[in-house]
């Protein structure tokens, strides 16, 4: 089997760039990225229409400033001179009045761009079926989500305005400096084609760059996410890989050093070249002028104009070939998160769902000859299973490590779909609910419990919003956690820490069950939820279970088998298929695989 492309091991020094993903960086359409700004086309018009008004308003400087050389300083008219100096001062403050209003309508429009993206992103993540989670890092997710969006974060913001600002301004210049002298325009675009082919040439040496410095920049996220956990942090410390984790730090970071100068110094000698020739421009202008050929031809004024004009040409060209490296380097990271975006969903709301009242769902589950395979595996995980749970009732399903109990549990709330077979509630199938109708209906405790870093409250009001305090309260007594709660310097209002590391597993346990209680599931499954605890605590944890069984319909995944005895029904699961089915008695009297596992 190859390897999964998102679990590529550490290797010290530069990770080349895939085939797969400069693809995906090639196939990245600018027609794509330009439909983000459709919804604000409307606020796009107008700055536009202020690009062009502040660009026209500003050509009228170079005018000005010949009327003065030419006409009011030789003629000493004092009143001309001083319109024209009132009109020199009236441009440069409607063309910053503009400026002004331009930026911060084109900041909102690329803000709301980039809040869009990421929410998006989110979003869509959120529709994930766990397979993507359990074969993505997470470090990789948020990688994506903050360094890849935020690197786009000026092209988006600026880009579009940029362009209409630069391209505006070297029209109307060059058009200026048409109506002053052809001749010498002539002249001055001479350089443009080489300009445009060494700017492509640079933009393409960026892009390449780009896309090593994302993965870069996600390998570093893992390592930071995997060794500052305090789950990792306690790894490092007993394994003693602290000095190693270090190191793995400081050579991702060293790279990206090395990336980000390669970046920046990409192309600067062509570039450099180009400001030399753009600078030597003038001289050229001004030694033809003084040629004796043709002297006289154009006055002092008109060549200053011009000159000023030319200056301000080359400022919005190169600004245009800067915003096209720009652009050019970024669809590296619009590929990636296109990447995400495209993501096929494989556990989604059905396009035309049941409608379920929640409120009369008996919870009668049956699962009708499932069967599932992992994504990657050869191997079926379940296979065949035929199970019937009546509403009410408790089926446990107990069998060795990796027999197949935790996938029925896991189809059972929808983690994924089964490959054949189906699973259904009250005779629905639970690919035909919405997703939001089955995850009220069935409530998991699983035995990993996660707890978020914040209150007690805030985490049991996960479950629920909306509940009251005493609504938590009450669930964290059914739960019999209420007094250790309450007995904490801060009550409910007390800071659980990082994933809950405050409180022992079975604490936690007791959480996660007064979270599910409030709730009110009118199907529970328990995944093992009591195997890590010692026993007394098992058996208070087991108190309250039996507390949130009452009434429900309870499927349990057992690893002691103790804690199962009184089911209504016990399924012995064997690599993947029900080997054995019956009460607890009457398995032990049957002397097969669960006597076995019983002895």
């Amino acid at each position: 089997m190859e390897p999964d492309p998102q679990h590529r091991p550490y290797k010290p020094g530069r990770t080349p760039v895939t085939a797969t993903e400069k693809k995906q960086a090639r196939e990245v359409s600018l027609r794509r990225i330009g439909r983000l700004f459709t919804p604000y086309r409307s606020s796009v018009a107008v700055v536009v229409a202020i690009i062009v008004a502040s660009s026209i308003v500003a050509l009228a400087s170079p005018f000005l400033l010949r009327a003065v050389i030419d006409i009011a300083l030789p003629q000493q008219n004092v009143p001309l001179l001083a319109w024209l100096a009132a009109g020199m001062v009236a441009v440069a403050a409607v063309t910053a009045v503009l400026g002004v209003v331009q930026t911060w309508i084109s900041t909102k429009i690329g803000q709301q761009v980039m809040h869009r993206l990421r929410t998006d992103v989110f979003a869509h993540l959120q529709r994930q079926s766990i397979a993507f989670f359990t074969r993505t890092r997470t470090g990789e997710v948020q990688s994506r989500i903050t360094n890849d969006i935020g690197g786009m974060q000026s092209v988006v913001t600026s880009t579009a305005t940029s362009v209409a600002s630069n391209l505006t301004t070297a029209v109307a210049t060059a058009a200026a400096m048409a109506v002053l002298s052809w001749q010498l325009s002539l002249i001055s675009l001479v350089v443009m084609p080489p300009a445009i082919w060494l700017t492509r040439r640079v933009a393409q040496m960026r892009r390449a760059i780009t896309t090593q410095q994302q993965r870069e920049l996600a390998d570093l996220n893992v390592t930071v996410e995997e060794g500052l956990s305090i789950s990792g942090i306690q790894l490092s410390k007993t394994m003693g890989a602290g000095p190693a984790v270090v190191d793995r730090f400081t050579a991702s970071s060293a790279r990206l050093i090395d990336l980000e100068l390669r970046s920046q110094l990409a192309g600067r000698w062509r570039m450099a070249s180009m400001n030399v020739i753009f600078a030597a421009i003038p001289a050229v202008i001004y030694l033809g002028a003084g040629l004796p050929i043709t002297a006289g031809a154009m006055t002092i004024g008109t060549l200053i104009a011009f000159t000023t004009l030319q200056a301000g040409l080359f400022r919005p060209l190169m600004g245009l070939l800067n915003v096209g490296v720009s652009i050019v380097a970024s669809l590296a990271l619009f590929a990636r998160i296109f990447e995400y975006l495209d993501l096929t969903v494989d556990v989604d709301d059905p396009a035309d769902p049941v409608d379920v009242d929640v409120s009369r769902v008996r919870g009668h589950v049956h699962f009708d000859d499932v069967t599932f395979t992992y994504p990657g595996s050869d191997v079926a995980a379940v296979a065949g299973v035929s199970l019937d749970v009546p509403a009410g009732s408790t089926l446990a399903l107990v069998g060795e490590t990796g027999s197949g109990k935790s996938t029925l549990a896991a189809l059972a709330a929808r983690l994924y779909d089964p490959d054949a077979g189906r699973v259904t509630i009250d005779g629905v199938d639970l690919r035909d609910m919405r997703l939001t109708d089955l995850a009220a209906i069935v409530g998991v405790v699983s035995q990993e419990t996660y707890l978020l870093h914040t209150t007690v409250r805030e985490n049991l009001r996960y479950a629920k919003p909306d509940a009251t305090d005493a609504e938590i309260e009450d669930a964290a007594r059914a739960a019999q956690v209420h007094e250790l709660i309450a007995g904490l310097p801060e009550g409910y209002d007390t800071v659980v820490g990082s994933r809950g590391h405050r409180f022992s597993g079975g604490e936690k346990q007791r959480i996660a069950i007064a979270r599910t209680l409030l709730r009110d599931p009118r199907i529970l499954v328990l995944d093992e939820a009591t195997s890590a605890l010692d026993t007394e605590t098992e058996r208070a944890v087991q108190r309250a279970f039996d507390a949130l069984s009452r009434g429900r319909t309870t499927i349990t995944i057992a690893h002691r088998l103790s804690t199962v005895r009184d089911a209504d029904r016990i399924a012995v699961i064997d690599h993947g298929r029900v080997v054995e089915s019956g009460t607890h008695a009457g398995l032990v009297a049957g002397n097969g695989r669960y006597a076995a596992l019983a002895a």
